[in-house]
Parts: C-alpha cells; sequence; structure tokens
C-alpha cells in the first residue's frame, strides 16, 4: 500500500531524511510502498539489482553473507527508525549482500529511479541528505568508540539495558537475537558471550535461555557505565 500520514511521519525520523521538509519529503517518497511481513521473508538476494531501498518502520532486517557451507554470517542489523540500502542503489546498482526480514516487519520500500531523479531536479536536496547522513555517522562514532572502550560484559549490559523497561529498578526481558548474532551485533566473540553473562550474574543478570531476568536495573546500569 502507498504511504499514509502516519507512514510518512515515522519515515521522516530515519537519519537520511532529517531535516527535510513535509513538502520535500513527501516529493522524495511520493511513490513508495509500506509493506508489512507477517512472517520471516528474504527481501533480496546478494547480486540483484538495486532498484529500491528501504526504512524500516517495525521489526528488523538483516543483512547476511553465506559462507561456503552454506552458514549465514552476519554483517548488520537494522532496526526501528533507520534506511539501508541507500548505497548499493548509488554505487554498483546491485545488492552486495543477502537480505531477510523478520516476522512482523513493516518496511517502506523507496524505488531508486524516481529518488534519484528527485535528487537531480532539486540538488538542495542532496546537500539536505548528506547534512542528515554526517550527523548520523557522527553519533555512529560515538557508539563505536564507546564500545572500544568497554569490556564484553559492559557491551551486554548496555544491550540488556536498552531492552529493559523505561523507569523500572528491575525486570524480564527476551532476547531479540539468537546468541550467536548478539555476539556479532555487540562486537565480541560468541565464546566471550557465556563469560559476559557469567560475569554479569555479580550485577542481577540471570538467563533463562532467551529470556533474561535483570533484578537491579540500577546496579547494571552503573557497571555499565564503568562503575565498580
Amino acid at each position: 500500500m502507498s504511504l499514509g500520514p502516519d507512514d510518512l511521519a515515522e519515515s521522516a525520523r530515519a537519519p537520511l531524511l532529517t531535516g527535510l521538509s513535509g513538502d520535500d519529503l513527501a516529493l522524495l517518497l511520493g511513490e513508495s510502498r509500506a509493506v508489512s511481513y507477517p512472517e520471516a521473508a528474504p527481501l533480496f538476494t546478494q547480486g540483484d539489482p538495486a532498484d529500491r531501498f528501504f526504512i524500516v518502520l517495525a521489526g528488523r532486517a538483516t543483512l547476511f553473507l553465506l559462507t561456503e557451507t552454506g552458514e549465514k554470517s552476519v554483517i548488520e542489523l537494522f532496526d526501528p527508525i533507520c534506511s539501508f540500502a541507500e548505497a548499493a542503489i548509488l554505487s554498483s546498482g546491485l545488492f552486495p549482500l543477502h537480505c531477510e526480514v523478520s516476522a512482523g516487519s513493516r518496511l517502506v520500500h523507496i524505488p531508486a529511479a524516481l529518488f534519484l531523479r528527485r535528487l537531480e531536479e532539486r540538488p538542495v536536496l542532496g546537500l539536505t541528505l548528506l547534512s542528515g547522513l554526517a550527523r548520523w555517522r557522527g553519533r555512529l562514532a560515538d557508539e563505536i568508540a564507546g564500545l572500544k572502550s568497554r569490556s564484553p560484559a559492559q557491551r551486554l549490559a548496555a544491550f540488556l539495558l536498552g531492552l529493559a523497561p523505561a523507569g523500572e529498578a528491575d525486570g524480564r526481558v527476551r532476547l531479540p537475537l539468537s546468541k550467536t548474532v548478539l555476539a556479532s551485533r555487540i562486537g565480541i566473540a560468541p565464546e566471550s558471550l557465556s563469560r559476559a553473562l557469567a560475569r554479569l550474574r555479580a550485577h542481577g543478570v540471570e538467563a533463562r535461555g532467551r529470556e533474561v531476568i535483570l533484578a537491579d536495573i540500577p546496579a547494571l546500569r552503573r557497571f555499565s557505565g564503568g562503575e565498580v
């Protein structure tokens, strides 16, 4: 279906599009459509023509490579609200990786041809997009610097805190990723994840499969921030 007012407003939150006026946003996304995925599904395959890019409104998109043995090697995960695959439409014109979406996802599909044509007609819009991307890259650089200064256990603590209920001193969360993918997401080796979970027991964390009990969220927050 085409974009309704709510989908358009949510799309405006993507870092690529921040700073655009409502009219400019409507111009660039004029033929875009929102697609819901009640079940997990492939989105594109490596080598497919990059005739569109995407904004994740709900759920998750996963970029991955296939190894020689057919196993998935996760490259990147995209959560709401962000865009992805823009580089493919501006470079080779082919998707360089595989992508799948999780069950319950909702994505905006943005046709490349119209989007690029609008940018040619209105070059100032390209400068606005570059400005948004520059701010986003700055935030990513800060995040990466923060990750590199943290131990594996602190990185895991920060991830769990992102799932924790706001304003609560304790709670239960469910890991939205497999442990292998989670390790990749926070930049640690898979074998380090079990050790990190074990270390977090002293800070009120107990894992039961993909369910994690956070018995002392303030203590976990202090540990994540480097306080002993």
